[in-house]
Formats: C-alpha cells, sequence, structure tokens
C-alpha cells in the first residue's frame, strides 16, 4: 500500500519554478508541477522492464483524492500482469465508440424524416407538389417501416409491403410506389443518408405487368349514355363534363381544373388549357365542336347562381372555393359499375346504372374512344395526336416539324361533334357503323 504523503496544503503551496518538478505521494503517484504553473497528476511505474509514465488528469480535472483512486486501480493492473495504460486506451477506445455510436443514431434519419426531407426539396417540385406520393406513403409505407431507421431498410421489408399491395388488387399502386421508393433512396445515397438501395434489384414488373388498356365505347354504348346516366342519378355538371371528354379528347384533370376564363364560347369557340393544367406541361387549345360548346353552355349555366354569380371554376367543389377533385369524376363512374359488390361507404347505390356491353369503362376510355372515332373519320394519326396534345417521340420530327395544323385539328374536333350529335339523337336504323380508316 502506497504512503501517501501529499496534502491539500502542500498541493496549493506548490509553487512553478524554472523548470517543471514533481512533488510524490507515494507508490508511484506523483503531481506534476510546470512552469506555467499548471498541476496535473502522473502514475510511473515499470511494467515488463521498462519504466512507463501515465497520465491521471489535470488538478483542476482530478483531485487528490481521485488520483489516489485511479493510481490503486492502476496498481491493481500492474499485480495482475496488466499494463494499466493499454487497460486505459481500452476504457478511452470504448467511451469514444459510444460517443460515436450516440452522434450516429442522432443523426441517422429515419424512413418518414427521410421522405420529408426529399418531399421538401425534390416533391415539391411536382405539379401536384407530391401530395399523390404521401398519400401512398402513409397508406402503405409509414406504418409497416416510416420509424425504421432508412439504412436498416431490406429489400425483404420493401417486397412485404409491394406484396401486400399487389394481394389487394392495386398492381398499379405497386409499381410506382416501387419507383417512388427507388427514388427516395437514390436521394438518401446521394446525401449520406443510407449506404445502399434495398431496391435496386427490384424489378416492378415482378409486381404486376403493365397492360395497356383497350377498351373503347361503341357506337351503340355511346348512343345507350344518355339514358344510363340519368338512371344512374350522376350529377348534370358529371353528366356534361363526360361528354366533354369524349368529344375534346381532354384528360380528365384538364376538365375538372379547367377555369372559365380559358373558355371562350362567344366568338372563337376554343378551350385553352395552360400549361400547369396539362399533364406534359405543354399548353393546349382545342377548338370546340358546335357539340362540345352546348356541354360547356350547360356548365355554365350551373355555374352562375341566382344573383349572376359565376364560379371561377367550370366545375366547383360542392364544399369548397376549389375546383372538384380531378379524382371525382372516375370514382363517380366507378361507383356505379361495381355491380354486384356493396355500394362504398357515402357513395353511390346505383352499383350497376353505368355498366356497359363492352366491360367496365373509365375517363381516360372517353379520350381513347374519342381519338379512335377521329381515326374512323378519316383523320390523320398526326393530327389526332395534336389533338391529343402528346409530345412527339421522334426526336428529329419533334425538333423540326413545328407545324401545329391548328385548322386539321379543328376539322378533327368537328368531325368528332357531329359524330357524337348523330348517335346521340338519331335512330338506331339512321345510323350508320363506322370502320376504320385505311
Amino acid at each position: 500500500m502506497a504512503t501517501n504523503l501529499m496534502t491539500d496544503k502542500k498541493i496549493k503551496l506548490a509553487k512553478p519554478a524554472e523548470k517543471e518538478y514533481l512533488l510524490a505521494d507515494g507508490g508511484g503517484l506523483f503531481l506534476r508541477v510546470r512552469p506555467s504553473g499548471a498541476k496535473d497528476w502522473l502514475f510511473i511505474y515499470t511494467f515488463d522492464k521498462k519504466r512507463r509514465k501515465m497520465g491521471l488528469g489535470s488538478l483542476d480535472a482530478a483531485s487528490l483524492a481521485t488520483a489516489r483512486s485511479e493510481a490503486d486501480k492502476a496498481r491493481d493492473c500492474i499485480s495482475k500482469q496488466i499494463d494499466p495504460q493499454l487497460n486505459q486506451q481500452e476504457l478511452v477506445a470504448e467511451q469514444v465508440a459510444r460517443r460515436e455510436a450516440l452522434l450516429a443514431k442522432k443523426t441517422r434519419k429515419t424512413v418518414k424524416e427521410l421522405f420529408n426531407n426529399w418531399e421538401k426539396r425534390e416533391l415539391k417540385t411536382r405539379k401536384d407538389k407530391g401530395a399523390e406520393v404521401r398519400r401512398s406513403f402513409e397508406k402503405d409505407v409509414f406504418p409497416k417501416i416510416g420509424e425504421v431507421a432508412a439504412e436498416d431498410v431490406t429489400q425483404a421489408m420493401v417486397v412485404g409491403i409491394l406484396d401486400d399491395i399487389v394481394e389487394r388488387g392495386a398492381t398499379i399502386v405497386a409499381r410506382n410506389l416501387l419507383g417512388d421508393l427507388r427514388q427516395m433512396f437514390g436521394y438518401a445515397l446521394d446525401r449520406k443518408i443510407a449506404a445502399h438501395d434495398p431496391t435496386s434489384r427490384l424489378k416492378r414488373d415482378k409486381f404486376g405487368k403493365k397492360v395497356e388498356r383497350e377498351r373503347t365505347l361503341s357506337d351503340a354504348e355511346i348512343k345507350s349514355l344518355p339514358e344510363k346516366l340519368k338512371a344512374a342519378r350522376i350529377a348534370p355538371s358529371s353528366t356534361a363534363a363526360i361528354w366533354i371528354m369524349l368529344s375534346t379528347c381532354c384528360r380528365v384533370g384538364e376538365i375538372s381544373s379547367a377555369e372559365w376564363k380559358d373558355i371562350d364560347l362567344e366568338s372563337a369557340m376554343t378551350w385553352y388549357i395552360p400549361a400547369g393544367n396539362s399533364k406534359n406541361a405543354k399548353a393546349h387549345t382545342i377548338h370546340l365542336s358546335a357539340f362540345a360548346a352546348e356541354q360547356f353552355a350547360v356548365l355554365k349555366k350551373l355555374a352562375t347562381d341566382e344573383a349572376g354569380k359565376q364560379s371561377k371554376w367550370v366545375l366547383q367543389a360542392r364544399w369548397t372555393d376549389e375546383h372538384v377533385c380531378v379524382k371525382s369524376l372516375a370514382k363517380q363512374i366507378g361507383d356505379r359499375q361495381r355491380g354486384d359488390k356493396a355500394p362504398m361507404k357515402c357513395r353511390s347505390l346505383h352499383t350497376d346504372a353505368l355498366t356497359l356491353p363492352g366491360g367496365k369503362w373509365t375517363p381516360h376510355d372517353l379520350r381513347r374512344t374519342g381519338a379512335t372515332i377521329m381515326g374512323a373519320l378519316g383523320t390523320r394519326p398526326d393530327v389526332i395526336e395534336k389533338c391529343l396534345n402528346h409530345v412527339e417521340q421522334n426526336k428529329l420530327v419533334r425538333i423540326y416539324q413545328r407545324q401545329k395544323l391548328e385548322a386539321e385539328q379543328a376539322e378533327a374536333w368537328k368531325l368528332l361533334g357531329d359524330r357524337l350529335e348523330l348517335l346521340m339523337h338519331s335512330d338506331a336504323s339512321n345510323v350508320i357503323p363506322m370502320r376504320s380508316a385505311a
């Protein structure tokens, strides 16, 4: 046992000299006094026939009692043939590792935190500000792995989420979600938030092939549609919107978000679709046929109240000052084609009212049907593509052929409108079925 020679008074009275010196406490413990006045503890010992020094901290950090305790621990290590300095290094390494683990835990982002970061910097640039992606993640991703660290997400976790979606029959949702997850983890890799991408070896086709729809409404189905829409108790505004989609080949989102300021029913007879409302962010002008203009006139009357005040929107939402939800028309049509399935909560009870012989149809099928009728009436394919506001796939054609073909488009819409007028207001015996134009 070491003989204690040091006292607090001796420590206090120890003055700095020209050179540093040591004050012994016994048993290898010393107080080192430096010329600067700084004082620190040293434990000097012999191990493996070599004289060694080990710092025990400054006087400010370690009192006399603390220094003696640490010296006792060092002596105990020596008695067990353990170098106390190595033991101290292991403790330091352990403390460093603990601090690094704590820091890593603080900087690790959960999937939900990663999504919020990704949404803020990249999703907000999308047309819907990322609303659809957030809805999908909140429904299928966050409940299962939202609180899991992004770098701990495994491929099995992702596959489990996608398989559950496929099992409920939402193949398209699963395919789209995989694409969004891949983009999010790509963002994480770029910013060192995660070290791997759990979606990297997954293919969309593993979760269902993308099937191109071919559904078009026949002449007979179009003729039957007015009576079916009445029986379905669908809103007059929605009925008019359905005929507009069929007669203009517009997208459902374009008619849902249309504003009256962009529609001219007096002189030019046009509907201007701004880039912000178009799926491909490309502005488009539709020349309205008499048939389409008549449907817009119906909507204009419905959008005007008794005081003569007109809504800003062609299709005004019922409970807000915004336009109707872009999914509203698809839901109204889908709800009325459920067949024997029970009606959805707070939705239409007429679950079979819009069923047609050719099978289930959607708003987008009306766009395809209108384009098909144009082709059958002899409109050139390139003109139809212009009417659909498609981006030219051939790069050379896109770069060098800049003609708008407005007159040809106007004629195509007129022919389509005339054909629909004929189908809706003529007896079946008076309508000659069309054949595809050669």
